[in-house]
């Protein structure tokens, strides 16, 4: 037989049994439920699982309870992080163009995104460009802005962080910050906020950096000016990683917490990052707020 008398044969006996044949698809079909918008929060990462809870994870929950019409995803821009964490832990965290896939192959038309970088220095210059190539894939696009952007932020930040530092704040005790520090123009944020502090009358602290100015060398020169017996030192930073741990705490001769022991000085260091400090969670809140509303 034939194989065209076959398939007559065969529908024929599909019709006789009531059954139906279609060659296309139904002219009404159900419509797909529509995605929910997303905050994608990128942050550079940690491998301290501990820290990144309380720090980045802590961040990505008052996003999610400030904003329960989106949804909150994840990001690190740091690939030596994420493989780190999968290959250690077999935690699957998706890097910036992952996570930008992932949303378009999801069908997300509203977007915003939203580092936890403290400043727009070269990473958050590497992310937006990112997003840029993305633009034309979403109906609606917001970067939010990092921690330390417009004058009010710096006011924020001093006040939360001199709030969460009150127990230290005596009169002979300098409370001293670390921030990480770079080449790029925005490393000026450090001498911005040290400035902050000085006109919100906190004398007794002060702000250096790791990879950049002020220094160590500067910072603990202002300290010893400043006729100080003991030192808080703590991270400014949102997590209490590696140079937390180790450039500041670590026992190391180079460490900060080592130089200024060696200098005379009492030292009491504070592995808090300040994704720790509700009130700097709040500040990144309010950046998604205004990305939202910048789209509207």
């Amino acid at each position: 037989m034939k194989k065209r008398t076959v398939l007559a044969a065969a529908l024929a006996a599909m019709v006789a049994l009531g059954g139906c044949v279609s060659t296309r698809p139904a002219e009404n079909p159900e419509p797909k439920e529509a995605a929910k918008p997303v905050v994608l929060v990128v942050s550079f990462g940690t491998s301290y699982n501990d820290s990144r809870d309380k720090t980045i994870g802590a961040i990505e929950t008052a996003i999610a309870e400030a904003n329960p019409d989106y949804e909150v995803r994840r990001a690190f821009t740091s690939q030596i992080i994420i493989d780190k964490l999968r290959e250690r832990d077999g935690l699957e965290i998706d890097n910036v163009e992952q996570a930008l896939d992932r949303l378009v192959s999801d069908g997300v038309k509203e977007l915003v995104v939203q580092p936890t970088h403290v400043m727009s220095g070269f990473e958050y210059d590497d992310l937006a460009a990112a997003v840029d190539e993305y633009r034309d894939k979403f109906d609606k696009v917001a970067m939010g802005e990092p921690l330390l952007t417009s004058d009010e932020d710096y006011g924020r930040v001093a006040a939360a962080l001199i709030k969460a530092t009150e127990e230290y704040n005596a009169e002979d005790t300098a409370v001293v910050f670390m921030g990480h520090g770079t080449e790029h123009e925005s490393n000026e944020v450090y001498t911005k906020l040290q400035e902050t502090f000085s006109e919100a009358g906190a004398a007794n602290y002060f702000v250096g950096t790791v990879e950049a100015t002020p220094s160590l060398e500067d910072v603990l020169s202002s300290v010893m000016l400043g006729n100080y017996p003991k030192v808080a030192l703590e991270p400014l930073m949102v997590v209490a990683g590696d140079h937390a741990n180790n450039d500041m705490a670590g026992d190391e001769e180079d460490s900060w917490k080592s130089v200024m022991e060696n200098a005379g000085l009492e030292v009491e260091c504070l592995l808090r990052g300040m994704g720790e400090i509700p009130d700097i969670r709040q500040i990144y809140v309010d950046h998604v707020a205004d990305a939202i509303a910048s789209m509207e």
